[in-house]
């Protein structure tokens, strides 16, 4: 509402809006408003900025494996027709079926989800500790970028990688199954698509955690080579859990990776040593607490990267 003030020493009344003495800025109706609107213009204007922030590190971070195929897609595609020809058609053809599938055909989910989360878990690692080591990471940690913005752009980022290569570890597998004389068709692709999306992203926000708390390069290495990967081996990638002796059947069960694989393997197969619906509500809860952790330890990490990475002299 607009009010009026009189002039000193006269009568007459002026319209002009009333002001704060101090700081003469406006406190009329008109005045809040002009600055309610210039505040939601700066939230606006610093969301904007975020998002593009986000979609800046995500497109750097994607581009960073596409630009080397050599390093990201070849290994898995050698090692995988080195899987599939030795275990799948050599041997294969030796072993009786499993659950009424070739051994080949059950073999194929096993190595998709080896394949996923190993490169998941790498790339968010390894993208992260290198930032870390060369210090180039602060450049991020400064930005106006939130923390849950650089989490989720490296998460996102690496999750795609798993992705890609999963889809390309299917593609060697079909296509063996195809040369043997084999066939398989996807029997639940909702619980497939589901699964993937899940571990994938389960795996990258590990790998967040991996490159935050990592001290050098050796850990990266330990973590997923001694931790991440025989967890996979011994999580039913190769054989059926209905094989096991009663005991090691029950020590099976507390691997996590028995689930995934067998989620997987449920979406491609229709086939499961577990409940598939179980373990994907399961992961899915451990998921939303990852990825919270990363945030609340993501700028605490990175300061500390001088004190932790560089050896005293």
């Amino acid at each position: 509402m607009t009010g009026s003030r009189t002039a000193p020493g006269s009568d007459e009344r002026t319209d002009a809006p009333y002001t704060d003495g101090g700081t003469g800025a406006d406190t009329s109706e008109g005045g809040s408003l002009l600055g309610t609107d210039a505040t939601t213009a700066a939230e606006a204007g610093q969301k904007a900025g975020g998002l593009t922030g986000v979609r800046a590190l995500l497109r750097r971070e994607i581009l960073r494996f596409v630009r080397r195929p050599g390093n990201t897609f070849l290994p898995p595609m050698i090692t995988n027709v080195l899987y599939f020809a030795v275990f799948g058609v050599i041997l294969g053809g030796r072993i009786d079926q499993i659950a009424g599938f070739d051994y080949i055909v059950f073999l194929l989910p096993g190595l998709i989800v080896l394949g996923t989360i190993s490169n998941a878990f790498e790339n968010a690692s390894f993208s992260i500790f290198h930032g870390r080591w060369n210090e180039y990471i602060e450049t991020v940690i400064v930005s106006p970028l939130s923390n849950w913005m650089f989490v989720a752009a490296y998460v996102v980022a690496s999750a795609i990688r798993g992705l890609l290569v999963g889809a390309i570890i299917a593609t060697i597998g079909l296509a063996f199954v195809t040369v043997t004389n084999r066939s398989i068709a996807v029997a639940e692709p909702l619980y497939l698509v589901a699964f993937m999306l899940v571990i994938s992203t389960l795996f990258a926000g590990l790998g967040v955690v991996g490159g935050l708390w990592a001290r050098d390069f050796d850990y990266l290495t330990v973590m997923n080579q001694f931790i991440v990967r025989p967890l996979v081996f011994f999580g039913g990638v190769f054989y059926s859990l209905d094989v096991l002796p009663t005991v090691y059947r029950l020590l099976s069960l507390s691997n996590p990776m028995v689930y995934m694989v067998n989620g997987v393997r449920y979406g491609f197969l229709g086939y499961s040593d577990v409940e598939p619906l179980l373990a994907l509500m399961e992961f899915r809860g451990v998921t939303r607490h990852v990825q919270p952790f990363n945030r609340a330890n993501t700028a605490r990490r990175v300061s500390r990267c001088d004190t932790e990475l560089r050896p005293t002299v």
